[in-house]
């Protein structure tokens, strides 16, 4: 139990003063209802005595008034201290979560679905809120009313009718020991079928124009329907035990009530207590009875607790494959000298390597271009630059340091990366150009965007550089996004920059204006370019050519034209392909 919960550990030495007053406030509360029954008891006793007079009527009127609001104060106050604090769990637990989320490599988000990650997000999280609010309010409740109200019954009651109403007692222990198991594994049953939904909610809604545009909306309707479906059968699998379970602790804890009628009324028949005892008894009892159908929320509540605890936990207890190393030079920025010895790498959990004796050395400063069909490795490559993956120990250095030990903020920062897919958040375009920090200057941020050659297009929109861009920039056409993205690796100044086939979705022409602007930058540090079209990559100062994972050539693009291998071949093409298009515009 200790380490099922290790991850809330600090949480409560935080607020364990919290918890320690509410369950205070909440035993008191307890406390001042034990009151009543006895008030009843003996408002009975006198009644029956003619000793009660209005005056005497109007006391005991008056007593359980007052008891009644300084329950009413007490039970504020312990809804503060245990509810109230309970709610900090939500904000504790979800901000170390998506913390957690945040150090996890990318091979983590290779295997686990979004909406399944959403799913722990919310309700799980809420699940253990309830654990560690009405869990813990209706535990203590619980067992303070069943000592109290036991321990006054044996010693004010006739010992006999006391033992015969608590004989229901342990009936109700073996139901909830049974029942417990059974919905721990129903309720996880129900928390997976919720994140599969999730899941398919978020895929659909982020896919939503493709579905459109193959008019695929009745199929996902009817694929939404059947995860929906999925979670109603398991939460019924789980309410059939639950509505079983509910009634028969009723039933069972009911008995007492036939007991008390039938003993309980022949003891006062025969003076063997009185009427007042009866009366308190009963009120007693229907104390005691209530910690025992409590019982039940408190099994269902801590159950779903436990069992979002051990889903959380997964996520928790789950390392990051790509962190600082122990060694770690104590490197401050980079120079941008970047080495490949002999590298070989194949994916986790994949036995085929992807990439294969790659001998490449790119001094700083200079300027690389990639080439190769799909699939030949060239975005690996560029992965194990910025350490998404980790490769072998000495088989990729920068600045002559093996890159596993240089620090992840230093490399990371001194890489300006603009990959295939041009994510973009849902803010605006500056947020999206300055993303890597919060100090770059209106000033930097547009020098990069004209650059880019994005600029023009930005300051046509009605609110310029402060546009927001809809999720995924999609109020911006692919051309747009791909040079915002552009923008926002060239703010960072880096020293090492990466162009991941960042052109494909521009014209030729505007691509070479682009290339132009950025001449002057490349200069400047080491830039690796990977295109499909020649015309991107024939002005680096090298361009390697890969294919099965391998270099097969490489060369400038002069002497790789002449060699009449891969890299001519796709020249050749490409040249066909624009006069067939130049002669189809006349």
């Amino acid at each position: 139990m200790q380490g099922r919960f290790a991850l809330l550990k600090e949480f409560f030495v935080r607020y364990r003063s919290r918890y320690i007053l509410g369950v205070l406030f909440l035993v008191a509360v307890d406390a001042l209802q034990l009151l009543v029954p006895r008030i009843l008891g003996r408002v009975t006793d006198d009644f029956r005595a003619g000793r009660l007079d209005g005056a005497g009527l109007v006391r005991y009127v008056g007593l359980v008034v007052g008891i009644a609001l300084l329950v009413g104060i007490g039970r504020y106050f312990w809804r503060m201290y245990i509810m109230g604090t309970a709610r900090l769990i939500d904000y504790t637990l979800r901000n170390r979560f998506f913390a957690h989320l945040e150090t996890l490599s990318a091979n983590f988000f290779n295997n686990h679905k979004t909406g399944d990650l959403m799913a722990h997000a919310t309700n799980d999280i809420h699940a253990v809120r309830h654990a560690f609010a009405q869990g813990i309010a209706l535990s203590v409740d619980a067992a303070f009313l069943t000592v109290a109200t036991v321990a006054i019954l044996v010693r004010t009651i006739d010992l006999r009718l006391v033992a015969l109403g608590l004989v229901p007692l342990p009936f109700v222990a073996f139901i909830v020991t049974h029942f417990s198991r059974l919905i721990h594994s129903r309720f996880r049953k129900v928390q997976e079928t919720f994140a599969a939904l999730t899941d398919r909610t978020q895929e659909n809604l982020s896919g939503i124009r493709v579905i459109k545009a193959f008019v695929q909306e009745e199929a996902e309707i009817e694929k939404f329907t059947e995860a929906a479906q999925r979670v109603v059968d398991a939460n019924m699998h789980l309410v059939k035990i639950w509505g079983l379970f509910w009634p028969l602790v009723q039933f069972v804890a009911g008995l007492s009530f036939v007991v008390v009628l039938g003993y309980g009324g022949r003891l006062v028949i025969f003076g063997d207590i009185s009427l007042g005892d009866f009366v308190a008894f009963g009120g007693y009892l229907g104390m005691a009875i209530w910690p025992m159908m409590a019982i039940g929320w408190v099994v269902n509540t801590l159950q779903r607790g436990m069992a979002s605890v051990d889903r959380l936990n997964v996520i928790f207890s789950t390392r990051p494959e790509v962190q600082d190393a122990t060694d770690v030079v104590p490197v401050s920025e980079l120079e941008g000298e970047v080495e490949f010895r002999n590298l070989v790498f194949a994916y986790p959990g994949e036995s085929e390597p992807v990439l294969r004796n790659i001998d490449l050395k790119i001094p700083a400063g200079r300027t690389v271009g990639i080439l190769g069909r799909t699939g030949s490795g060239k975005t690996t490559l560029v992965n194990l630059l910025l350490r998404l993956y980790n490769p072998g120990p000495g088989e990729l250095l920068v600045d002559g340091i093996d890159i596993n030990k240089i620090p992840l903020a230093v490399l990371r920062r001194d890489i300006g990366y603009v990959p295939q897919d041009n994510f973009l958040f849902s803010t605006s375009v500056r947020g999206n150009i300055g993303f890597a920090s919060d100090d770059f200057s209106i000033e930097e941020i547009e020098r990069a965007a004209e650059v880019a050659g994005v600029a023009g297009d930005v300051r046509g929109f009605p609110q310029g550089f402060d546009t927001v861009v809809g999720e995924r920039g999609v109020t911006l056409s692919g051309g747009q996004k791909q040079r915002v993205a552009i923008a926002r690796a060239l703010v960072k100044n880096p020293r090492i920059l990466i162009l991941d086939d960042c052109f494909s979705a521009v014209d030729t022409e505007t691509e070479e204006r682009i290339l132009r602007s950025l001449r002057g930058i490349m200069r400047e540090r080491t830039t690796i370019l990977i295109s499909h079209r020649i015309s991107t990559l024939k002005e680096a100062d090298e361009i390697i050519v890969l294919d099965g994972g391998r270099i097969v050539e490489r060369g400038n693009h002069e002497s790789l034209v002449a060699a009449g291998g891969i890299y001519a071949d796709i020249y050749e093409r490409q040249l066909l392909e624009e006069e067939l298009t130049s002669a189809g515009e006349t």
